[in-house]
């Protein structure tokens, strides 16, 4: 999914469909609120393309977001006040067991991934 092909809310869509095929184990609320936060990011934050790919795997989930901007996402002051933004990077980082990112000559890639918890085996 792209942005000459798709919005914010198809995003959500898509990756609902997608982890309820191949990730069930993932949850699914976290990844929704990620894949949001990160394709809406790109639509705010660049002038150019947004592109969203997820893998999925028995025991890891990746979804990634290229876009057109060379700016790295940082952590910034919490803001009620201006804009009310501020949050989404941290929610980033706290939902995802991992993020990287990748810069490119075209911009960067931010993938958030999980990886499938492992069961308790306390023996009783």
């Amino acid at each position: 999914m792209d942005s000459l092909t798709g919005t914010v809310a198809q995003a959500r869509r898509a990756v609902t469909a997608f982890v309820a095929r191949v990730c069930p184990w993932a949850d699914l609320d976290a990844v929704i609120l990620v894949v949001s936060e990160l394709v809406t990011n790109a639509v705010r934050h660049t002038t150019g393309w947004w592109q969203l790919s997820m893998e999925g795997s028995p025991d890891r989930l990746t979804v990634a977001v290229d876009d057109s901007s060379h700016t790295l996402p940082a952590c910034r002051p919490r803001s009620v006040h201006h804009d009310g933004g501020g949050l989404g990077w941290h929610v980033v980082r706290t939902l995802a067991s991992r993020v990287e990112i990748t810069e490119h000559p075209a911009g960067k890639t931010i993938r958030a991934m999980w990886l499938r918890p492992v069961p308790d085996v306390t023996p009783a």
